[in-house]
């Protein structure tokens, strides 16, 4: 059986490779490590061959707040094939925006680089 074909099953918070993330604007990322819930933030697959209870929290930092709870599932078929979708056009970026960011770097460490900075319009 397929990992995509499993019965799922709520987003197992007590797994090691379960994280849950909050940004400063209050958005927050439950998602799974190994990629492996493709219903994530919502559902994981019900046999999931990675699954692992977490025994200890070594060296983790911990905020203030707990897990927020899980936000309302869409309404809908295919929405594993939309959030798919939607990663695939967010991984497809990442190398033009890296080989942007390494052609600033290398601007700004070339011989006029100080002088660029110095000088740069605003």
């Amino acid at each position: 059986m397929d990992r995509w074909e499993e019965d799922p099953v709520p987003m197992r918070e007590e797994c090691k490779h379960f994280e849950s993330r909050t940004y400063a604007g209050g958005e927050t990322v439950r998602k799974c490590n190994l990629d492996l819930a493709p219903e994530a933030p919502w559902r994981c697959p019900e046999n999931c061959s990675a699954y692992a209870r977490r025994l200890v929290d070594v060296d983790w930092q911990h905020g203030t707040l707990v897990t927020p709870p899980t936000p309302s599932e869409p309404v809908g078929e295919g929405i594993a094939e939309l959030l798919d979708e939607a990663e695939d056009i967010v991984n497809s970026a990442g190398p033009t925006i890296l080989a942007e960011f390494e052609a600033e770097q290398r601007r700004a460490k070339g011989p006029l680089g100080r002088l660029r900075r110095r000088f740069r319009r605003d």
